[in-house]
C-alpha cells in the first residue's frame, strides 16, 4: 500500500464515507485511493465550499467533516471557512496536498509552509515526515478535532510521500480516532450546583457546540435539573443576536453567570458593566487554559475558573443538581428570560415589495410542515431576519466568525447528510454571490434543496451602516445590480427557478421549488430594511 492509500483506509476507520474536495495535481493519488475504500468525493467548484461543506456535514452529523485541497492556492482559498469553522466549533479536517519533501527549500511548484499558516486558524497542523507516518498523523487529528472545545485541524501531505511505498507502518484501529476526554471533578460539580440553586437570577450559558439544534439532549437536560434559564450563543452580534430578542436585559440583572464551554469574549461584551452587573459571580468551565486565563485576565476575583470539557461538565452538573421543585423566584426569572428572547420587533408593509419577516412566515410555514425541516441561515441583513424569524429543530447560521456567503455550501452539504430532511436556506443577494456556482454540484449531486434569496439590490448591512453613521447623502459602494435573475442563473444550472415579487404568490413559489424535487432558487424581491431590533427600544448596528 502507497502513502495514500494508508491515507485514505485511515480515513475510512475514521467512518469517513464521504468528502468534500476540488481535484489539482498534489491530490490525485488520493482521489484514486478513495476508489478502493469506496469514499465518495463531492466535487466542488471552489475550494472554500468544500471546507464550508465540512463544516456543515460536522455540525449535521456530530462526526469529522473533511475537506480535500490541493497545494498553492487551492489551499489558500480554504482558508477564510477555516476561521469560520473553528469560532463555529466544527470538527473539520482539512487535508490538503503539498510540494515534495524532497524539494523543500529548492523553489518547488507550489511550496509554502502550509502548516505555519494554518497554526493560528486551528487545534493542530501536521506535516507528516515519513511515509509510515501518514496515517498515524491523520488520527491524531482527527482525535484533537473532536476532543474537547471540537474545532479544526489540518494534514498537510507532501507529494512525494502519498506515491512511496508505507512499508511497516503501524497498524490503526478505530480507538486510535476516539475523542479524549477531561471531566468535571464531582466536588466541583457539587459546588457549582449548590451555587447555581442557591442563586437568585442565574443564568447558564453554553456556546456553539452545544446549541439546541446540535446538542438538544444536554441543554434539554440541564434545564430540567435545575429549572433555570440555559442559554446557547452562537451568532457574531453577540448580545445583539435578534435571535435572543432582549436577551441582554436579563444578562444585565443575573447574579451568577455559569459559562460552560462559551467564551468570555466580544459576544459578551467581555463580561465587563453595564453588560453584566459588577456584583455578578461568573463561573467559567472550559477545556482549553488560554481562554480561562483570558477570563481572569478579562474579570479578575470576581471569576471561578475550572478546566473541564464542556459536555462532561454539563453532564455532572446535571446529575448532581438533585430533586426538588423551583422557588417561585427561581420560575418567575426563568419565565422573564423566556419572554425577553422571544421578543420580537412589530413589522409594517412598507411598500409592494414583501417585508423580510413576510419571507420567513412562507418559510416557517414550509418548515412547520415537514418531517425533518433543516434551516440554514447566512449572515448579512436579510439574514439576521432569517435568524430571528424562523425556527427549526436543526438550524446552522454564520456562525461566530461573522463569514458571510457560505449558506449555499452547508444547504448542500446538509441534504446530503440527511437526504430525506427538508432543507431551506436563506440569504440576501449580496451573500448569495459568494458561491452562486454550487447550485451546478448540487444538481450534480442530487441535493434538492431550496434556496431562498432576499433580493434588495444592495449590499444591505453595510448600506444601513452609510446610513447610520455618514447620511443618505453619502452612499456609496454597496448597490447591486436591480435587473440580476438569479432563478435564471439557477435554472441555467439545471436547477428550479422561481421569481416573486409579491407576498402573495411566496407560498405557491415555495411549493412548486419543494416539488420540482430539484436544487431550487426562489428569487424574491424584499423591502430593504435594517436588520430586526434585538432589545426593547434600541435598533441592532449593522455588521454581518
Amino acid at each position: 500500500m502507497n502513502g495514500a492509500g494508508a491515507i485514505a483506509h485511515a480515513l475510512k476507520l475514521a467512518g469517513v464515507d464521504r468528502i468534500f474536495s476540488l481535484s489539482g495535481n498534489q491530490i490525485m493519488p488520493i482521489y484514486d485511493a478513495c476508489l478502493d475504500a469506496e469514499i465518495a468525493i463531492v466535487h466542488v467548484r471552489h475550494e472554500a465550499a468544500a471546507v464550508y461543506m465540512a463544516d456543515a456535514h460536522a455540525q449535521i452529523t456530530g462526526g469529522i467533516g473533511v475537506a480535500l485541497l490541493t497545494a498553492g492556492p487551492g489551499f489558500a482559498n480554504g482558508l477564510s471557512p477555516l476561521f469560520s469553522a473553528r469560532l463555529a466549533e466544527s470538527p473539520v479536517l482539512l487535508i490538503s496536498g503539498d510540494a515534495p519533501l524532497s524539494g523543500d527549500g529548492l523553489g518547488a511548484f507550489q511550496e509554502m509552509d502550509q502548516t505555519a499558516v494554518t497554526a493560528p486558524l486551528v487545534k493542530l497542523a501536521l506535516r507528516p515526515a515519513t511515509p509510515q507516518a501518514l496515517a498515524g498523523d491523520l488520527a491524531r487529528c482527527v482525535r484533537t478535532a473532536l476532543s474537547g472545545r471540537k474545532g479544526p485541524v489540518h494534514l498537510a501531505l507532501p507529494f512525494d510521500l502519498l506515491n512511496a511505498s508505507q512499508g511497516a507502518a503501524p497498524a490503526l484501529t478505530q480507538e486510535d480516532f476516539l475523542p479524549d476526554r477531561r471531566d468535571l471533578e464531582p466536588g466541583a460539580a457539587a459546588d457549582i450546583a449548590g451555587r447555581i440553586l442557591r442563586a437568585k437570577r442565574p443564568l447558564l450559558l453554553l456556546g456553539p457546540q452545544h446549541t439546541n439544534s446540535r446538542s438538544p439532549d444536554l441543554s434539554a437536560a440541564l434545564h430540567h435539573a435545575f429549572k433555570a434559564p440555559v442559554v446557547a450563543m452562537e451568532s457574531p452580534r453577540g448580545l445583539r443576536d435578534p435571535a435572543l430578542g432582549a436577551f441582554s436585559e436579563c444578562l444585565a440583572r443575573c447574579d451568577l453567570l455559569v459559562c460552560l464551554g462559551k467564551a468570555i469574549d466580544f459576544t459578551l461584551g467581555f463580561a465587563r458593566t453595564p453588560v453584566l452587573a459588577a456584583s455578578a459571580e461568573i463561573i467559567v468551565v472550559d477545556p482549553e487554559a488560554e481562554l480561562l486565563g483570558r477570563a481572569m485576565r478579562l474579570v479578575g476575583d470576581r471569576v471561578t475558573t475550572i478546566q473541564a470539557d464542556a459536555r462532561a461538565a454539563i453532564e455532572a452538573l446535571t446529575a448532581a443538581a438533585g430533586a426538588g421543585d423551583a422557588t417561585e423566584e427561581f420560575t418567575r426569572w426563568t419565565a422573564e428570560v423566556a419572554e425577553a428572547i422571544a421578543y420580537r420587533v412589530e413589522t409594517a408593509e412598507t411598500s409592494r415589495r414583501p417585508h423580510p419577516r413576510q419571507v420567513c412566515d412562507a418559510v416557517n410555514r414550509v418548515l412547520s410542515k415537514a418531517e425533518d425541516p433543516i434551516l440554514i441561515c447566512d449572515g448579512g441583513e436579510f439574514g439576521q431576519w432569517a435568524q430571528a424569524c424562523c425556527s427549526a429543530p436543526t438550524r446552522i447560521i454564520n456562525g461566530v466568525g461573522g463569514a458571510i456567503g457560505g449558506g449555499l455550501c452547508f444547504a448542500l452539504a446538509a441534504k446530503l447528510a440527511r437526504p430525506k430532511a427538508t432543507v431551506v436556506v436563506l440569504m440576501g443577494d449580496g451573500t448569495a454571490g459568494f458561491h452562486f456556482t454550487e447550485f451546478d454540484t448540487a444538481a450534480r449531486e442530487g441535493a434538492a434543496f431550496v434556496a431562498i434569496i432576499g433580493n434588495d439590490f444592495r449590499w444591505n448591512a453595510e448600506h444601513q451602516i452609510q446610513l447610520r453613521d455618514y447620511g443618505a447623502d453619502r452612499l456609496i459602494g454597496c448597490e447591486l445590480s436591480s435587473e440580476a435573475r438569479y432563478d435564471k442563473a439557477a435554472e441555467a444550472f439545471a436547477c428550479h427557478g422561481e421569481y416573486v415579487t409579491g407576498a402573495g404568490d411566496l407560498d405557491a413559489a415555495l411549493a412548486r421549488a419543494l416539488a420540482s424535487g430539484r436544487p431550487a432558487c426562489v428569487n424574491v424581491e424584499i423591502q430593504s430594511v435594517a436588520a430586526p431590533t434585538v432589545t426593547r427600544g434600541e435598533t441592532a448596528p449593522g455588521a454581518h
